[in-house]
Order: structure tokens, then sequence, then C-alpha cells
């Protein structure tokens, strides 16, 4: 299959619930990009609501104490939502590389391999009875003699210890309480299936990788779970050659890049679009290729989009930024991306000012 890259933004936006918009639930958009950045709240729930034909406010924190959402520490070492079913799946991508063990966890800690165990397990007796802050966290485990020598740790927040306890599966963010954050177990979740084998988590993610942000290269994938996840570069390669006959390669814009051969056919059906999209900054639709992927990111805006700069896409490619000042949708459309068109910013400021409950009047500048 030849195609155009415009053709493949196309199928990709279709994909990621963006151009048509989607009519599903808050759990099927996560799952559909795999991860949601959590770090700011109004990003995560822009993220999820623009994707979203009806939507209300407060409903991804809502989907968290529900149970349709977890949240973890995932790519990159950010809090990210994940689904209960597909969560597993990637946090056991990133323990695989088992960080706890090296010798510099070892001496900060004075924690061995052999002591994880028991360890994690005093963790999750902890929080047996429901979410703990860090600090009440803290108090349970190192009412224990062995573990004493941590509460230092935990007084300074544990975040890189709590990152190694979510990776293995063991607990997950809670709701806040009182504008602190809480952990709680992950199998307090009736949803939650649970850590993977690693020879089935990886595959899975791949596909699940292809089936949103396709067609990609394997460098596109190495990004994704190597510079994301520390999946570490030969079991990536691994997993894309034993999931060989099940990909399709494409030829676009010159490159050869996959999808997977179930999605071939409705990517050769796509039709370019100009569809437009206002969308948060660090959005899934420009981290899952990366930043500097210059057919979703055009370089004279990379510096913006790096620094979380809030999206405006057209045709699934970034043409400039946005910002609400008091009842202003400031508009910052780039030089070089043709003139804004302004009937179709008009009708997503609108779309915009319905999730934000407030109105909006667009201002476009460009250059």
């Amino acid at each position: 299959m030849s195609i155009t890259w415009a053709r493949a933004l196309s199928w990709r936006l279709q994909q990621q619930l963006l151009d048509p918009v989607g009519d599903v639930s808050v759990a099927e958009v996560v799952r559909r990009l795999g991860a949601v950045p959590a770090k700011e709240e109004r990003l995560a729930e822009l993220t999820v609501r623009l994707r979203r034909t009806h939507s209300r406010p407060g409903e991804v924190a809502a989907a968290l104490v529900e149970g349709s959402l977890v949240k973890a520490y995932a790519f990159r070492g950010g809090t990210h939502y994940l689904t209960p079913e597909d969560g597993g799946a990637y946090l056991t991508v990133r323990a695989a590389g088992r960080q706890w063990e090296r010798r510099s966890w070892q001496e900060y800690y004075r924690l061995g391999p052999m002591d994880w165990p028991a360890f994690r397990a005093a963790v999750r007796e902890a929080l047996a009875d429901g979410p703990l802050t860090v600090a009440e966290l803290g108090s349970a485990v190192t009412r224990r003699s062995a573990y004493r020598h941590l509460r230092p740790v935990f007084d300074e927040g544990a975040v890189t210890l709590s990152k190694a306890l979510t990776w293995q599966g063991d607990m997950g963010f809670g709701p806040p309480r009182e504008g602190r954050a809480t952990f709680q177990r992950l199998d307090a979740d009736p949803r939650w299936v649970g850590t993977w084998e690693l020879a089935e988590a990886g595959p899975h993610v791949v596909r699940a990788y292809l089936h949103a942000y396709g067609p990609a290269t394997p460098e596109h994938v190495h990004y994704w779970l190597g510079g994301g996840l520390s999946a570490g570069r030969r079991r990536i390669d691994g997993w894309l050659a034993e999931l060989r006959d099940r990909l399709e390669p494409v030829a676009v814009g010159g490159e050869t890049a996959y999808v997977l051969a179930e999605d071939a056919d409705s990517l050769r059906a796509a039709e370019p679009t100009d569809a437009l999209r206002l969308l948060p900054g660090h959005d899934p639709w420009v981290m899952g290729p990366g930043t500097n992927d210059e057919h979703v990111v055009p370089p004279d805006l990379r510096t913006a989009v790096t620094r979380g700069a809030d999206l405006v896409v057209r045709g699934g490619v970034v043409c400039g930024t946005w910002s609400v000042v008091r009842d202003e949708l400031r508009v910052a459309w780039g030089p070089d991306h043709g003139s804004p068109p302004r009937t179709a910013l008009d009708d997503e400021a609108a779309r915009l000012a319905g999730v934000l409950g407030k109105p909006l009047e667009p201002v476009v500048t460009t250059g």
C-alpha cells in the first residue's frame, strides 16, 4: 500500500476519536489512546472530553472513583490514566527493567531483590482498608522494624519508591483527599485484571499502539515503549518480529511504516480531511508519535508544543496554539500554514466553550 501522510493522519484522527468525534465511554477513550497524561487534571479532562460528543465536568475523576479507570506512574515517569483491563500490560512492560534491583536503589533504600516481596506485601496490607496519603502509608509501613529506616523516604514524599510499587501493580492513585494525593490497592478494583506475563504484555501494547498511532515506523514504537516505558530495544525488536505476520507495510510519503493487517482496509479507504480540532497541551495526538515527528508537529511549532502549549490541529497537523484569556479564545496561527479557516475555528470554539461552560470569542492572530 502506498498513501500520503494526509491520508494516514486522516485515518489516525478517526482512530483517536477526533474525526468524527466519538460517542463512547470515558474508559473507551482512554483505552483507544493507551494512556492519558494525568499530571494536570485540566488537561486530562480536556483530552477525554474533546473526544466525546457528550460529556460532563469531572467525568475523568468520577471514572477513577468508580474504577473504570486507574491512575499510576507509567510513561516517562509521569502519572497516567489507564484502563484496568489494559493497564496491567503497560505496567508490566514498565517493570521489565526491574530498576529496583539496581545497585543504587539497593544502597539507597536498603532493600535487596529478595526483600521486595515482603515489602510489597506490607504495602498492600497497609492499604487493605482503603486509600492512604503518602504520610499515612509511610506511618503504617514503617511501624515494622524491617522498614523503619524508610521513614525519611516517606517523609520526603517517596515518589521514586512509589513508582516501583505502581509498576508492579501493588497500588495506584486513589481519589485526592483535601488536596492531597492518596494511594489505593489496584486489586481493590473489580475490573483490575492484574499485571500480565511480559511475553503477552509486550505484543499487546505494540498492537494497541499501531491501532491508535499507525501507520508507524519501528522507531515510533521504540519511542513509545522504549523512551516511554524503558522496555529495551532488544525486547521491542523481538515483539515486532513476533507480530510480523500480523503487520502490513505501508509506504507513506517515501517512508516505510506499519499498520495492523486488520486495519489495512480502513486505512486504504481513508480520505484526507481538513477537520480542525482544539486539543490540550501534551495531548496524546502529539505525545504518541513524539513532538519531533515533523508530519504532526512542524519544526516552527515544535518548541511551543514541547513546552505544553494548547494545540490547534488541522488535518492532523499542528497549525497553531490557543489559550483562553477571560472570554477570549486566543488563537496564534502559524505563519507557514496558510490562512486560518475562520468558520472551522468558530465551530470548534463553540464546542470548546460548551466543554468549558463559558462563552468564548475567537481572536485569531497570525505570524
